[in-house]
């Protein structure tokens, strides 16, 4: 793990701790055709220094073979959402019936609450990527929720009210410039291409985690897409 440390003069009180791709935790089936890259301690692969940052506590990177999949299994108080790079995801949740085609460019939220049973495929020709990511609610129970938002837009963030946090996505051509938010905490994912971000660069599947974030941005290298989550300063989840 990278460490940009900010001690006065242009960085403030910020701190950013830089995750690259290949430092992820290694997870999934490959025999299966499931190939899972975990930014956050998952499984096996426990690290009581990387449980969660704010309230996200999953960023997994999934890779499905056509055919492949996760078989029916439960969530409960925890916010799902997903973000579809190459293929089609289809998610079947038998806890309220939903059946749902997935592609880039959707938004998928699940809040599991008080306990959802579901699958994800890819029941496509082509190859499926898609990153998941995970956060802790605010409370815990209720009733699960679920919504698709096709097509959503660079610049209009995307709430999920019971984490009290704001997905933000940004596409970016080359020579690009965009602002992060300015916010207690803040998670970068790089997506497809490279960013610099504080001086350092990102390349696809790198992360960074940033303490207040204030008066930063991105310049593309290249083509880039990257996620970004907003979220509060220290969590009182439970």
């Amino acid at each position: 793990m990278a460490r940009w440390a900010g001690t006065g003069g242009d960085y403030g009180g910020r701190v950013i701790h830089v995750h690259r791709g290949d430092e992820r935790y290694p997870g999934g089936d490959v025999a299966a055709g499931i190939e899972t890259r975990h930014a956050f301690s998952f499984g096996p692969h426990y690290d009581p220094d990387n449980l969660r940052f704010g309230a996200l506590i999953a960023c997994n990177e999934e890779r499905l073979a056509p055919g492949a999949g996760f078989d029916e299994h439960p969530h409960r108080d925890t916010e799902i959402v997903t973000w579809v790079v190459e293929g089609e995801l289809t998610h079947r949740d038998s806890t309220t019936g939903h059946e749902t085609v997935v592609r880039p460019g959707d938004v998928q939220r699940l809040s599991a609450a008080d306990g959802v049973r579901h699958e994800e495929r890819n029941d496509g020709a082509a190859p499926l990527r898609f990153v998941q990511m995970w956060l802790a609610p605010a409370g815990f129970g209720g009733e699960p929720e679920y919504e698709v938002v096709r097509g959503i837009a660079d610049g209009t963030p995307y709430a999920v009210p019971g984490a009290a946090a704001l997905l933000h996505l940004r596409r970016l051509a080359d020579g690009a410039r965009s602002a992060l938010p300015d916010a207690p905490r803040v998670y970068v994912h790089v997506v497809r291409g490279a960013v610099r971000l504080a001086g350092g660069r990102l390349a696809a599947g790198d992360a960074a985690r940033i303490t207040d974030a204030t008066d930063l941005e991105l310049a593309a290298e290249g083509d880039a897409e990257c996620l970004m989550w907003e979220m509060p300063g220290e969590p009182s989840y439970g």
